[in-house]
């Protein structure tokens, strides 16, 4: 019964390419798939071809063999004396042979059906997991995808927020994802990838799934370290007690005070989101309030309801200034706080440009080892493990944040939070955002943050809040 079963669907060219189509792509499926239950990683391309390329070749091959089957009566049907040869196969459910037959045909198609919707549902995993998005075009989303992995939602996978829960967004990135595969394969796309995403989903139904946008949090107190460009690196402290507010019983207060229920607050602005022309605020009792900028242009631009992203417009992909990482790795011990000039010339280094990382590691140690032969001779021989570390902490520095093959540089992407970056708040808070009566949108910085301590040596206030 087997015999005549696999002659029946081999005996033309075209039903036989398709049995080995999926025959040799089933076997191959099957031992990925055991060699991955057994721990071998072979990155985000085993799961593609094991998943998404191999599945669909033995689609191809099951679709094969009964086009094959076709075509071969068509041909017999021409032939002198083939003019009865059936274009279809002709089922006669009283013959015990045609039964088994069925049987083998029906049990076949159930084995493939549960292959191919196994095979659909691991690649639908696949496609939505971090190692896909950022590795699988490498060169592409390297950036986003070191940032990301760099970031407080390092855990959280890119579909979570970039594609959410619902079927309806899901097709709608699968389709936006088969563009993108054409202008990857193509070379068509941006350099760098432009931001912001316009099309991504509203953050009430991502971020706000697991931040709960009315939790009062008040304030709430941030130090931070840095370093002066002199020889001793003098460590120097900013606080800020931040007033994160949020809502409070029937009042809001603080910085989510922009996302209080009752609250709403539209904008026009560029596509960069960068350059705010007008700002429209609604408030509980449906009073609204126009503020614009008069030296912006009065038509055109892009309308915006305010959500999380316009101020945490970086919360995944961050890059930071290249002085506050130069800070970070001395803060760490990366970087020896005790040689001399160690902040100003790991910043001179690292703000140059380099054609790749390769070329920034080399040219970063041979700069630094320079500078000390030249100007610390003794300190370069004595304290060369402290240099050479050094240098191999301001590579991985540079290597983390500028993508030389993107055009990624250190000021490509501002950060909205604060004003650091780009204006960020004072995109709004701007004593040229007025009304009509020239009213205009508060710029106290004490709305935002009360400043303890700005650049100092050891303030006082921080040692008095830490012994409470």
């Amino acid at each position: 019964m087997f015999k005549n079963f696999f002659a029946s669907i081999t005996h033309n060219a075209i039903s036989l390419i398709g049995t080995a189509l999926a025959v040799a792509s089933l076997v191959l499926i099957l031992s990925l798939f055991t060699m991955q239950q057994f721990g071998f990683e072979g990155g985000p391309y085993l799961g593609i071809l094991t998943y998404l390329v191999l599945p669909m070749i033995f689609a191809i091959g099951l679709i094969l063999i009964p086009v094959g089957a076709v075509l071969w009566r068509r041909r017999m049907r021409k032939k002198p004396g083939g003019e009865g040869t059936p274009l279809f196969p002709v089922f006669d459910l009283n013959l015990p042979h045609t039964r088994n037959w069925l049987l083998v045909f029906i049990g076949a198609t159930m084995v493939n059906i549960i292959i191919l919707a196994s095979a659909t549902y691991k690649g639908v995993e696949v496609m939505e997991s971090v190692e896909f998005c950022g590795l699988a075009c490498h060169s592409v989303m390297e950036p986003e995808h070191t940032a990301h992995s760099r970031s407080p939602h390092s855990r959280v996978a890119c579909a979570d927020c970039h594609i959410g829960p619902g079927a309806d967004w899901f097709v709608k990135s699968k389709l936006d994802g088969a563009w993108q595969l054409v202008s990857v394969a193509l070379d068509l796309y941006p350099r760098p990838i432009p931001t912001p995403l316009h099309d991504l989903r509203p953050a009430r139904d991502t971020c706000e799934q697991c931040h709960w946008p009315t939790k009062f949090v008040g304030d709430k107190l941030r130090e931070i370290k840095h370093y002066k460009e002199d020889e001793a690196n003098t460590e120097l402290t900013t606080a800020l007690l931040l007033r994160v507010g949020g809502a409070n019983g029937l009042e809001s207060s603080g910085i989510h005070w922009h996302v209080d229920p009752g609250v709403e607050i539209r904008y026009r602005s560029d596509e960069t989101r960068e350059e705010i022309y007008e700002v429209e605020f609604t408030n509980a009792d449906n009073t609204i309030t126009n503020y614009a900028d008069r030296r912006a242009p009065e038509d055109g631009g892009v309308w915006r309801t305010m959500d999380c992203v316009d101020c945490h417009n970086r919360p995944s992909h961050i890059y930071k200034p290249a002085a506050s990482e130069v800070d970070r790795v001395i803060r760490e011990g990366s970087v020896d706080r005790s040689l001399p000039f160690v902040k100003r010339e790991g910043l001179r280094i690292i703000d140059a440009d380099y054609e790749s990382h390769e070329q920034a590691r080399t040219a970063i140690a041979g700069e630094l080892q320079q500078f000390y032969a030249e100007n610390y001779p003794e300190l370069s021989t004595e304290r060369a493990d402290s240099i050479n570390a050094a240098a191999e902490a301001l590579g991985d520095v540079y290597s983390v944040n500028v993508f030389p093959n993107m055009q990624v540089g250190w000021d490509t992407y501002p950060n909205h939070i604060g004003h650091q970056q780009s204006p960020g708040c004072f995109r709004c808070h701007s004593r040229s955002m007025r009304t009509a009566d020239r009213k205009q949108i508060s710029n106290d910085c004490d709305t935002c943050h009360v400043l303890l301590a700005e650049g100092e040596e050891s303030p006082n206030i921080v040692s008095l809040l830490r012994s409470e």
